[in-house]
């Protein structure tokens, strides 16, 4: 039997969720998880179900006849066959301590993602990512070139396929087409708890205004700068006997585990975009103690 997943968004009204547990069950299938959320102040509603197909229907045969569901409530919806790993394009400069993460759990199998290329404009990781038998490609950026370094980017993520682009500390600002093209479907780390200390050195300035608790923010990226919906936050206590130093490094260690929640959270289809904000459903049992590994 295939784990298949579902998740919709449309306006709330009665009758949505007995119209999709009365579809699933004609069509023999079985629910084995299930979350929804409705937002009393934009009116949208939010749900996303993992389900047992447990009479042979497949996705195509689901989803042809699930229109006659979801045109009455005006549904965006979508299926997916939940053992399909995401392909994810991941991009950096020199840091390489997201990357190093990703990679790692990319390897362990806490990560099930498909990593079709890693894009840098430098080449410092070049022998780690070739050494991963993944490919990598260096595509140096300046003022002058953007436009068709850019261009060249986003013809590797067409041809391989590419869902999902991670910004894994990618020290370059995307053009506001490009975070058009690809709306939702790139996630940035921000190496700060935003909104707070915005800019090249918030660890700095961090330090200087003597606070107690440095984060990390990985959000969707927009044509705002750090701007975009937020998918996962997370803090560490820092006290006065602690200097920069000390900030970077234990900012690092928040900065990998968030961004590997969020994408953890993106490939299975938990997050959903609420205008400025985000709705992200919790992980299953299942998939809970991958998720949280640091």
């Amino acid at each position: 039997m295939k784990t298949f997943a579902l998740t919709v968004k449309c306006k709330s009204t009665r009758g949505i969720v007995a119209a999709i547990s009365a579809f699933l069950a004609s069509n023999g299938c079985n629910i084995t998880d299930s979350a929804q959320f409705d937002d009393q102040e934009t009116g949208n509603f939010f749900m996303r179900i993992s389900f047992l197909s447990e009479e042979g229907a497949d996705l195509e045969t689901l989803n042809r006849r699930f229109s006659d569901v979801s045109d009455p409530f005006g549904m965006q919806y979508s299926f997916h066959d939940e053992a399909e790993k995401m392909k994810v394009v991941i991009m950096v400069s020199r840091f390489g301590h997201c990357l190093n993460d990703l990679l790692y759990r990319w390897r362990i199998g806490a990560l099930p993602i498909d990593i079709v290329a890693v894009i840098s404009n430098h080449f410092d990781y070049q022998k780690l990512v070739v050494n991963h038998d993944i490919p990598f490609h260096h595509i140096k950026v300046t003022k002058e070139n953007k436009k068709d370094a850019e261009a060249r980017q986003m013809a590797i993520v067409e041809e391989t396929g590419a869902e999902l682009i991670v910004l894994a500390r990618y020290m370059q600002v995307l053009s506001d087409e490009m975070c058009q093209k690809m709306s939702g479907r790139i996630i940035n780390i921000h190496h700060s708890f935003l909104p707070s200390f915005k800019g090249a050195n918030p660890y700095k300035q961090a330090f200087e205004r003597g606070v107690k608790l440095i984060g990390a923010t990985s959000h969707y990226v927009t044509a705002d700068l750090d701007e975009g919906p937020i998918i996962e936050q997370d803090t560490v206590r820092v006290s006065h006997a602690q200097s920069p130093a000390d900030y970077v490094s234990l900012g690092r260690d928040v900065e990998s585990q968030v961004l590997s929640r969020a994408i953890h959270a993106h490939i299975h289809r938990r997050v959903f975009v609420n205008g400025s904000k985000t709705v992200v459903f919790p992980a299953s049992p299942n998939s809970y103690a991958s998720e949280r590994m640091g």
